[in-house]
């Protein structure tokens, strides 16, 4: 027994020294051989005259003419080109009697003569047939047991020594479902038969004639003879002739097999080549056509009941998975419909797909269940699948095609994956684990090549095994279609979901505008009030401030104060209101040149304290309103400035950020800092960490600085260290970014 991956290729292994080049095998001539094999003669005639183009060699003197003019009390006009030959009854040749069958080429009637088979009345076999075979098919259970059926029948039919039902699997190995043989006869059931076996241009062939028998393995082939100079017999096309010899190569596999008579009935499902009846003896055989038609209507029973209990198969798997489906869709829907849900809980999700492991993916997000590959590895098999662009994707091999995965083949050998959006890598994926399989080959199933150069068929049939590896079970059509129908439900779900945000951010928007119009409209009012109270102050202790008292004085001065900083908090109210409506107008701005004004400027109103300003000497250009930006900058400056103010020397600190997302800012202080469980509440309107007599302000600064920062499509940040300072931080989309666009189109953001 040797270790190898399935499909690791019989062809490949072709191509070692001292192995065949089974390519070879798919270029005989096997349509045209250009010969007969000799229990049989045959005519190649004119369709319309009957004029003579060819015959075998093995025709009497005189015998052709005699058959020809035998031949025209039949009309052939309605014989269709390529369709199966039509038996035409017994015919007088000679003193001998010949079943007589015609069938049309594209350029010629072929006509062949076969010894005639006494009839057998309500014995023959197709009434046989139907009274012993038909009943028993309608109560099998399985295509195993119709499989044995038949082997069994087909013995009977034919008497040959051994028949053996197999179908065909994606690779095109045959398995053995059924077998039906006599003592001396070597058992194949449970076998496989490799697909290097039946070259391509065979399988084609078994399509088109449903019926093949070779009487005896030694036969020598009976050429044909041409009657025309530019027709030679190798150019005349035998498909559907029964008589048609047979490749040199095939009665040599016979031979070696121990096999000298042998014959074949096409199983034929949807129109695809499901597998073959395949009847061997030790003998020479012979069959008759009566029996030969009642094996090919065998093989259409046969085909017509594997369809049928196949069909009703996935029907019952298509309801089964169409249950689990809606289950998932509607937990889904019941939620807020993000399909990291659909991890949430395994059973679901597995039973579906009948899976060991699931994820979903969104972007470099990567959420799992069940036994699966590690997160990167997702990432990676996501990004590939991805990339061919299709909707849904499977493979029970898949380090085959993606090498990465022989990483993870016990986890994920096979999977199944949906793509759900083509613009983001969003994606659900199903995992199946490797499944180690013994294979039985009827034989080591390599051909060698013998030193002229010809193929050689297997010499050996003795039970060969082979260890399969690096697959899964297979993905079935029902689960494949399962899969499409759930991405059809979930893209729904995400487009209805999308619409319900989208109705909801439009009502949050005209909420918005109205609550800064009111905002606005309101501090505007406010500030003939508060200027109000601090003038009638400043009267009160103009005119009478003499006649009052210490306290009447600190009272009103705290008025005073009071109402100034109301003024404030009113500016900065409007400050805040305008910065949401203003239009945003952004060009370059050189944030070097920028940072050293504000500097120059801050310096100037604290001219006694002692600033260490460490300001990068490249500073990035950015696309902004200079405006707006500036008051950001001003913001996070002053800020540095005032909470750095207990430090001796205060150090702060400009530095230049570029980034794959955008270019921005660091601005750190070492002054008092704050504890980073508050840092969400800094860029709030009105949010302040510190009191009011240890730190001046209003509370709007880092309001403003979030929303213009938002506004240009760009993130802020903060972190800190009570005591040890502060850092806050920008970063800005590059020009024609798609967020910096979507800015500039709308001033309500």
């Amino acid at each position: 027994m040797r270790d190898a991956f399935i499909d690791s290729g019989l062809r490949r292994e072709a191509a070692e020294p001292g192995l065949a080049d089974l390519s070879l095998c798919d270029q005989e001539p096997i349509r045209t051989p250009g010969a007969i094999q000799p229990h049989g003669r045959l005519l190649v005639l004119l369709p319309r005259t009957l004029a003579l183009a060819a015959f075998s060699e093995n025709w009497p003197a005189g015998e052709i003419d005699e058959a020809r003019e035998a031949l025209r009390q039949f009309s052939f006009d309605q014989l269709a080109v390529d369709a199966s030959p039509l038996a035409l009854g017994a015919l007088a040749i000679g003193g001998m009697s010949f079943d007589v069958s015609a069938h049309r080429s594209a350029e010629h009637l072929i006509v062949e003569f076969e010894p005639a088979s006494s009839s057998a009345g309500n014995q023959a076999p197709i009434y046989s047939l139907a009274r012993v075979f038909l009943p028993q098919l309608h109560d099998a259970e399985s295509i195993e047991q119709l499989a044995g059926l038949a082997a069994v029948e087909m013995k009977r039919l034919t008497g040959f020594g051994r028949c053996l039902v197999y179908r065909f699997d994606e690779g095109g190995h045959g398995e053995v479902l059924g077998e039906a043989c006599d003592p001396g006869y070597d058992s194949y059931a449970g076998h496989h038969f490799p697909a290097t076996d039946i070259p391509q241009q065979a399988r084609a062939l078994y399509l088109l004639n449903r019926f093949r028998q070779i009487a005896d393995a030694r036969y020598r082939p009976v050429p044909l003879h041409t009657t025309a100079p530019a027709l030679v017999a190798d150019g005349i096309d035998l498909s559907q002739a029964q008589l048609r010899s047979v490749s040199p190569i095939h009665l040599e596999y016979m031979r070696n097999m121990g096999t000298l008579a042998s014959a074949s009935v096409s199983i034929v499902v949807d129109g695809r080549l499901w597998g073959l009846i395949s009847c061997h003896d030790h003998q020479p055989r012979l069959l008759g056509m009566a029996t030969r038609l009642a094996c090919e209507h065998l093989g259409q029973l046969l085909a017509l009941q594997i369809q049928s209990k196949a069909a009703n198969r996935l029907v019952a798997e298509r309801l089964e998975l169409r249950k689990l489906t809606l289950e998932i869709v509607a937990q889904l829907a019941d939620s807020d419909a993000t399909l990291q849900r659909l991890v949430g809980e395994a059973s679901p999700m597995l039973r579906v797909m009948r899976a060991t492991g699931a994820a979903v993916v969104l972007d470099d997000a990567v959420w799992t269940v069940g036994d699966v590959p590690d997160d990167e590895q997702i990432r990676a098999l996501a990004q590939w699948v991805a990339g061919m662009g299709v909707d849904v994707y499977r493979s029970d091999a898949l380090a085959q095609t993606h090498a990465p995965a022989l990483a993870y083949v016990q986890a994920a050998a096979g999977v199944l994956a949906v793509s759900i959006s083509q613009v983001h890598r969003h994606m659900i994926l199903w995992f199946r684990p490797e499944i180690v399989r013994t294979v039985k080959w009827a034989g080591e199933p390599r051909k060698a090549v013998l030193p002229d150069g010809r193929i050689q068929p297997r010499l050996s049939f003795e039970s060969w095994a082979e260890q399969i590896r690096g697959r899964s079970a297979s993905w079935s059509a029902a689960e494949v279609g399962a899969a499409g129908e759930l991405r059809q439900a979930l893209i729904g779900i995400v487009l209805r979901r999308a619409e319900e945000l989208a109705e909801v951010a439009g009502e949050l928007g005209r909420v918005n505008r109205e609550l800064e119009a009111f905002s606005y409209t309101v501090s505007h009012d406010l500030r003939a009030p508060m200027r109000h109270i601090a003038g009638y102050v400043d009267l009160v202790l103009e005119q009478d401030g003499a006649k009052l008292g210490e306290r009447a004085r600190r009272y009103l001065g705290n008025v005073k104060e009071a109402s100034a900083f109301a003024a404030m908090l009113v500016d900065a109210l409007l400050d805040f209101s305008r910065m949401g409506r203003a239009a945003l107008k952004p060009r370059r701005v050189d944030t070097g040149a920028l940072v050293a004004g504000l500097v120059r400027e801050l310096v100037r109103t604290e001219p006694a304290r002692a600033i260490e300003w460490r300001v990068d000497a490249d500073l990035p250009a950015l696309e902004a309103d200079p405006l707006l930006l500036q008051v950001a900058v001003r913001n996070l400056l002053a800020n540095a400035v005032k909470y750095s103010r207990t430090r001796e020397p205060s150090r702060i600190t400009v530095r230049a950020l570029r980034e794959a997302e955008g270019d921005g800012l660091e601005i750190e202080d070492n002054g008092v800092g704050f504890q980073m469980k508050y840092a969400d509440k800094l860029f709030g309107v009105f949010q302040r960490l510190h009191q009011a007599d240890e730190f001046e302000g209003t509370g709007i600064g880092l309001a403003n600085v979030k929303r213009i920062v938002e506004r240009h499509g760009g993130r802020v940040w903060a972190r800190a260290e009570p005591g040890l300072g502060a850092c806050f931080g920008f970063l800005l989309p590059r020009a024609g970014s798609p967020s910096l666009a979507l800015s500039n189109g709308d001033e309500d953001a």
